[in-house]
């Protein structure tokens, strides 16, 4: 079976994630590691990286599988490409807001209008779904929650039901500092990420 262009970027950033200085990512993030691993928590997840192969593996109940596109290429982009001057600015703002990306801005609103319709009807669902996520309760929004995308990277998640004169809305809120943390593009692959984990959730 040939692989596909996701599997191929996966796979050229898994060997590249070998070429930087692990020990320096573990100081860094205060990751738990052993010889063979370096742990990380991403939405409330356990994953490890592989020190030897750089594959990122998910921890699922006892085992391990290993990790998809999204979960995988946002990992490699914080352990290997955050600058080491980053700091949390605590103001959060829509990715469009910020001028580095501003044309990106409608792109990313139709992504999230097309996700907003899963969660119309399903408030009380989707909050407790954000709790188990680890969530801190705001009431800005029908659902409002600060969610640890990493126990070091919050980002905040807001959610409008529909009315008689609007659809239902859904909006992701980044520190105004997150291209210090991650690529612009990377943003898009931890927002569906985090969206399909609080949808697993609800199933749950």
């Amino acid at each position: 079976m040939n692989e596909s262009n996701y599997d191929k970027t996966k796979r050229k950033m898994q060997k590249s994630f070998l070429e930087y200085d692990q020990d320096s990512m573990i100081e860094r993030w205060r990751l738990d590691y052993d010889k063979d691993w370096i742990y990380i928590k991403f939405i409330g997840c356990i994953y490890r990286v592989s020190r030897s192969t750089g594959i990122v593996e998910r921890k699922d109940g006892v085992s391990f599988s290993e990790a998809n596109y999204n979960e995988a290429m946002t990992i490699y982009d914080v352990l290997c490409w955050a600058k080491p001057d980053c700091r949390l600015s605590g103001k959060f703002v829509p990715i469009s807001s910020l001028s580095a990306v501003q044309s990106a801005g409608v792109l990313g609103k139709r992504l999230l209008s097309a996700k907003a319709n899963a969660f119309s009807g399903k408030t009380s669902e989707m909050a407790e779904a954000c709790e188990k996520l680890g969530g801190i309760r705001f009431s800005v929004a029908d659902v409002d929650y600060q969610i640890p995308l990493f126990e070091f990277l919050p980002v905040r998640l807001q959610f409008w039901e529909a009315d008689d004169e609007f659809p239902a809305s859904l909006m992701i809120l980044w520190d105004e500092d997150i291209l210090d943390y991650m690529h612009f593009e990377t943003t898009f692959y931890a927002a569906n990420q985090l969206i399909e984990r609080i949808m697993e959730n609800m199933k749950h």
